[in-house]
Formats: C-alpha cells, sequence, structure tokens
C-alpha cells in the first residue's frame, strides 16, 4: 500500500492527544493519496487512538492497546472503518479493501515481529 508519513516527527517526538500526522499513500494502482489523522486519546505504555481527519474513508478509528507480558509487549488492535460511496463503497470493500486493510495489518505483525521477535 505504499504508506510513508510526511509530517515532521523524530523518534523522540512524544505523542499526545491533539497531535496531527499526515501521510502519502497509495491504495490502489499507485495512485498516491493524502491522510490525515488525529490522536485523539493517550495513556502512556497503555493505548492511544487514532481517527482519520482527511483521507479514503469515511470512518477510521483505530486503538492501539499494550500489556506487558512475561518477555515483552503485546499489541492489540481494535479498528473500526467505513468506506464511502454506499453501494459502490460496500462492494469495493468486500472486493479488495478489506484485504488491503488485512495485509497492512499482517505486515505490521510481521515487521514487529522482525524486530522484536516473536511471542
Amino acid at each position: 500500500m505504499r504508506f510513508v508519513v510526511t509530517s515532521d516527527y523524530t523518534a523522540q517526538t512524544k505523542m499526545y492527544a491533539g497531535m496531527i500526522i499526515t501521510y502519502k499513500i497509495s491504495p490502489l494502482l499507485g495512485i498516491k493519496m493524502n491522510w490525515m489523522t488525529e490522536i485523539t486519546q493517550v495513556v502512556d505504555g497503555k493505548y492511544f487512538v487514532d481517527e482519520q481527519r482527511f483521507g479514503p474513508y469515511a470512518l477510521w478509528h483505530h486503538q492501539h492497546h499494550f500489556k506487558e507480558i512475561p518477555g515483552g509487549v503485546e499489541m492489540t488492535d481494535i479498528l473500526h472503518y467505513a468506506i464511502p460511496y454506499s453501494v459502490l463503497g460496500t462492494i469495493a470493500n468486500n472486493v479488495f479493501v478489506g484485504k488491503k486493510v488485512k495485509q497492512v495489518f499482517e505486515y505490521r505483525i510481521k515487521a514487529v515481529e522482525d524486530l522484536f521477535g516473536k511471542m
């Protein structure tokens, strides 16, 4: 999906409620789109929530939860999203968008496991 953060942040930037993050994404046929999310809630070390402010979805509400476990941290995502365009959006979600979203999360799981090991 080609996902590039375009906000001017570094690894040392501390996340906060109200933080705006911008991206360039290419969800379909390599066509670049702008996407903007806002961090709406943060409890350090426990969870944070991002919500779309501008982008391809009619709704994007993504919770990231963290739980200390022996030997590391368990991450759990709760995602609610909707595609615009009524019936056409529903068809698009069933045909390819839902699969793309699943692939993004599967990629992230693999990337985290490659970095930190499998639990």
